[in-house]
């Protein structure tokens, strides 16, 4: 059965995700295409946004979809390019794919595939990017949410990273996490964003970082980068793929 695949990330006025959104797709499709025999000809990685588009999910699913069936497709599978299993994964992806699986019928197979967050391999790529940076303590920075629950990802991820975690827009602030290394002796500090590309909140947490270099002068800060439209992500996003 011939497949095809639509990387589905929330969206954002900022045009730099959708920058990095593209080229991540030409990155995955160039991967496939070297697996295929014999390549196709189009595209058979497309890139869709739950929100901030000119149209809903399940239109641009419908139209990718019509593409793909037209090219020789008759899978297509749904890649969320999430970090969190939130309301956006759970609930509402499935119902706009529900939507466009209504217009086709049995003509192509629309599937779901495990968000990205849920990948192994997610955990090697952060420690990849830490072991570029020297410092006493790290903190693994996410967006937050106050659904139930949907904090504790994060903190398994920070264990695991030997980091402690914090969040940009619930309690358990940047700045709060900051104090307790500090009182805790801690001098070098790294802050690494648990975000997909860079864009408007990466730029605040930037500027949130400069502004504690002037509030504790006597302590060094590090800000990483969010984890980027890299080679290395294709890769991770190609082998959820083929395991799945």
């Amino acid at each position: 059965m011939s497949s095809a695949y639509l990387l589905v990330s929330h969206g954002s006025r900022d045009p730099r995700p959708e920058i990095a959104m593209q080229h991540l797709a030409g990155l995955v499709n160039h991967k496939l295409q070297k697996s295929i025999s014999p390549p196709k000809s189009e595209n058979i990685v497309g890139i869709a946004y739950l929100e901030m588009s000119s149209k809903p999910l399940h239109e641009q699913i419908t139209k990718f979809a019509q593409s793909a069936l037209a090219g020789g497709c008759n899978r297509l599978k749904i890649i969320p390019l999430f970090l969190l299993p939130g309301v956006h994964v759970m609930t509402d992806i499935p119902t706009e794919i529900a939507l466009a699986q209504q217009t086709f019928g049995q003509d192509i197979i629309i599937d779901l595939e495990p968000h990205l967050g849920s990948k192994p391999g997610l955990e090697k790529l952060l420690t990849k990017q830490m072991a570029t940076i020297k410092t006493q303590a790290w903190i693994l920075l996410a967006h937050g949410s106050r659904r139930p629950g949907s904090q504790q990802p994060v903190e398994t991820m920070a264990a695991n990273l030997g980091a402690v975690s914090a969040y940009w827009a619930t309690s358990g602030s940047l700045e709060s996490r900051v104090k307790e290394l500090i009182a805790a002796g801690k001098r070098e500090i790294a802050i690494l964003p648990y975000f997909l590309f860079t864009g408007g909140i990466t730029d605040a947490i930037a500027q949130s970082v400069e502004e504690l270099k002037l509030h504790f002068p006597t302590v060094t800060f590090q800000l990483a980068q969010p984890l980027g439209a890299s080679a290395e992500l294709a890769d991770l996003i190609w082998e959820l793929i083929l395991y799945t």
